[in-house]
Order: C-alpha cells, then structure tokens, then sequence
C-alpha cells in the first residue's frame, strides 16, 4: 500500500514514506491523501488568510478531519445500504480523466507520470468519485429531510447580529418569450424514426449496438459505447425500470420517451440486483432555416412589444412555449429546475423569481446567454431574439425583457425570506448532522496516528 513520495525541507531532500495515518471502520487514509486535500484547502483559503502562522499544521487537521468525516460517511453508507447514481459517479470520473490526459498531452504521457496503464487510474477515480457520492448520499439521508417552520425562520433572524447581516449581492428579475420551432412535432417524428432504424440495424446484426451509442448518442455514456454503470432496478427513472423488467439478456427496448429525449435500452447483463445496460440518447435536431423561422418570428413580435402595440405579458401568455412562465407575464423562475431535482422540492417556498449572476448558467431557464442580454438592457427594455436551449438541451429561440435589479442590501426577512430561510435550514441540518456524526465517532472504529492526535479537530471526539 505504501508508496514513496520526495519532500524539500530546510534545504536538503528527505524522503517519506507515505502510510497509513488514519483508520475509520475499514477505511484507511493515507498522508499522501491528506497532503493533497490540505493544499486544496489552502488553495481555497481568501489570500488574506494565506499566510496565518501554523497555516500548513492547520490545513494539515482540517484536511485530516474533512477525510475522517467522508470515511465514515462511506462506511455507514455501506452499512445501511444507500443507494447512488453509478452512472453519474462514472460520467464524473471519465471528465476527470480526460482532464489528466488532455493536461499530460495524450495516454501515454499519463501512464508513464502515473505509473500505471490509464485503465488503472480510471478505476482509482471511480473508487474516489463513488466514495465521495455515497458519503454524500448518506449525509443526505440524516438531514435531507428537514424542515424549518416559518417560526424557526423568524426565531433564526431575531437572533443574527443585526450589525453583521449577511449582504445580499444585485438581483436580477427577468421575464422571457421561448419559442420552439414549428416543425418541432416533424423533427420528433424524424428522432423517433431515426432510433427505430438503429433498432432494426442492431436486431439485425448489421452494426452493433455499442457502436450506434459512440457514434450518435448525445448522452455522456456514448464515450463508453452507451455503457451506464450497474445499478438496481429502482434506481432507474420508471419508464427504463418498466422496460428492464420485462428484458432479456442482450434484448433491445422499443423507443422510450423521456424529459430527456427519445431512447434505446439494451439490457447487456443482469447480476443479482445490478442490471447492466446500454443505452443510447437523442433530442430533436433542427435545421438552421427550421431554427431561424422561431427567431423571426419573436423579433417581430419584440418589435409590436416596444411599439406598444401589445404588452410583454400578454404576448407571453398567447406565444411562449414555456407552460410554467406564461400565466406569470413571463416571468423566469427556478420552477425547472426544482422540477428536475424531484417532488421534494416542488413546494412554492423554494419558487425564486429573483437571480444572482452566479445562478445563470448553472442549470434551468437561466443561461450565459440570457445573462449576455440582460447585460444591455435597462429596466423594461426587451432583446432581440436570440438562439438557446431549455435545461433539457433541446434548441430553442427566446427575447428577454429586464423587469427589474434588485441593489445590493443586507438581508432582511420581508425581502430575502427564501434566501434567511435556507441560512436557517442549513444551520439546523448542521446541528443535526453533529449530533449524529458525535454519535457514530463513539460506535465506530477510529485510528489516529499519534503525529495527529494533538491537532485542533473541530469536533473533540475523533481522538478517543
């Protein structure tokens, strides 16, 4: 398990073995591990505390101690059999390793800094990328279920430090008119026709399905031949588990229809509770004069909305596509998003109508693109159309109007109530959190290495 890694100090290279300095369950941690996560934190750490006296000793515990947190997380997750998405565990590894190889310039490279074959330091950033989820999952199944009451909210900003309110950076309230183009229901029919040719191919042993995936899949699998990762039945969305449960080994879906496109299922093998499964992913495809049609068709439309010949709200309510922002004169809210995260957070209190720059392009309604318009215009003015896509990636035009900029202010309860809300969530989930983690430290196997023992741990139980 050791490896040797060399070190300056005081002028003169010494060299360390690097071992094991921390045991939780059956996990070890190595120092190596703890090295590269403290100078991620330090490289993290705002540069006016880039310097503070005993900063490396301190990074040192903090990066121990993040590790200690994540093993035991990963050992109770085992324990209670949580559940993850190996399939995204898969696609985050496969981006992390592209990285290696693109920073190292090419395979080879990489194998020979690494010293191993590049499947080897594949399945290393699997290993850590599915500890990482399933730690992450566990956490979630302590807290993830808290609520606080609109009491706890008021009883949470009673006791803030008025003189210290968190400041609330420039908002952004925005309304927009999507269109999609009019051929949209032909250019389904084309997807749908497409995969039932691949299908038929396939069945037919005139190309393999593998293949099919690499070369005209648009779902991040396709770089491993539409492989997703193993995983049980439930953990698929319902339309693929119904389809799987009536499959054969190597047997091939009809076309499925999704939130995300249209899909091919192949059923490569099933191993007690793991299906393992291809699958290949399209979206409607448009041609350029198809595309350019819908933008015409808005920037028309913009022009009556600045002549005052009709107002903004109105023409949302009669020409968007978007269902969820045209009974509200347009207005952009994170509804989307929500809906895609799951019914748990489908409750009006989560609905945020008002945006920081950070949010646009993080997923939802809210793309750079609409940021880059916002930017040119005042208060009421509307955009030229311009060409996007929805959080499903499928192509869209759209004009935006700027309804309004929240000014950068401290946080107050009438105006920020979803935002102190969650600071409120968040310091209740800790609390929790705490106390559970207190009390698995005592029922669980913890070594530290005496080297350690005597850091400043922010929570005083790990050394026993």
């Amino acid at each position: 398990m050791a490896a040797v890694g060399a070190i300056a100090a005081a002028g003169a290279e010494t060299v360390r073995l690097d071992g094991v300095v921390a045991v939780v369950g059956s996990s070890a941690i190595l120092r190596s591990e703890v090295e590269t996560y403290a100078r991620e934190l330090s490289a993290q750490r705002p540069p006016a505390q880039a310097s503070i006296p005993g900063g490396e000793e301190v990074n040192l515990i903090e990066g121990l101690e993040g590790l200690l947190t994540q093993k035991l997380l990963f050992q109770q997750a085992l324990v209670d059999s949580v559940e993850i998405n190996a399939d995204d565990v898969a696609q985050r590894a496969q981006q992390h390793l592209q990285g290696l190889i693109d920073q190292a310039g090419g395979i080879t490279q990489l194998e020979k800094m690494q010293h191993m074959p590049v499947f080897s330091v594949r399945e290393m950033l699997r290993q850590r990328y599915e500890e990482q989820a399933y730690a992450q999952s566990m956490q979630m199944t302590v807290v993830g279920d808290l609520r606080v009451t609109p009491g706890e909210v008021e009883r949470y900003y009673r006791d803030m430090d008025k003189n210290n309110l968190p400041i609330i950076p420039v908002q952004y309230v925005y309304a927009h008119i999507t269109k999609f183009p009019s051929t949209m229901k032909e250019a389904k029919e084309r997807t749908r026709t497409q995969l039932l040719e691949m299908r038929e191919r396939a069945i037919k042993g005139e190309a393999r399905f593998d293949v099919l995936a690499r070369m005209y899949s648009m779902h991040p699998s396709a770089l491993r031949g539409g492989e997703v990762e193993p995983q049980p039945l439930s953990a698929f969305e319902p339309a693929f588990g119904d389809a799987l449960s009536e499959m054969k080994t190597g047997q091939i879906s009809e076309v499925i229809e999704n939130r995300d496109g249209y899909n091919l299922l192949q059923l490569v093998d099933v191993r007690g509770r793991m299906f393992h499964v291809r699958r290949i992913l399209l979206r409607p495809v448009f041609a350029p004069e198809e595309l350019a049609v819908a933008g015409r068709t808005l920037d028309s439309l913009a022009d009556l909305i600045r002549k005052d010949s009709i107002t903004f709200e109105a023409a949302a309510l009669k020409y968007s596509d978007d269902t969820h922002s045209k009974m509200n004169g347009g207005v952009v809210t994170n509804h989307d998003l929500l809906e895609v995260l799951g019914s748990g957070y489908q409750n009006a209190r989560y609905t945020e109508t008002r945006f920081f720059r950070e949010d646009f392009g993080q997923g939802g309604s809210k793309s750079l693109a609409d940021w880059n318009q916002l930017q040119v215009l005042q208060p009421g003015e509307v955009s030229e159309a311009y060409l996007t896509e929805d959080i499903l990636g499928n192509q869209l035009s759209k004009i935006v109007k700027l309804v309004r900029v929240v000014p950068e202010h401290p946080a107050s309860l009438d105006q920020d109530y979803i935002r102190i809300e969650q600071l409120a969530l968040n310091a209740k989930q800790e609390k929790v959190f705490m106390e559970w983690l207190d009390e698995k430290i005592r029922s669980m196997y913890i070594y530290i290495d005496p080297e350690f023992r005597d850091g400043e741990f922010l929570n005083k139980h790990w050394v026993k």
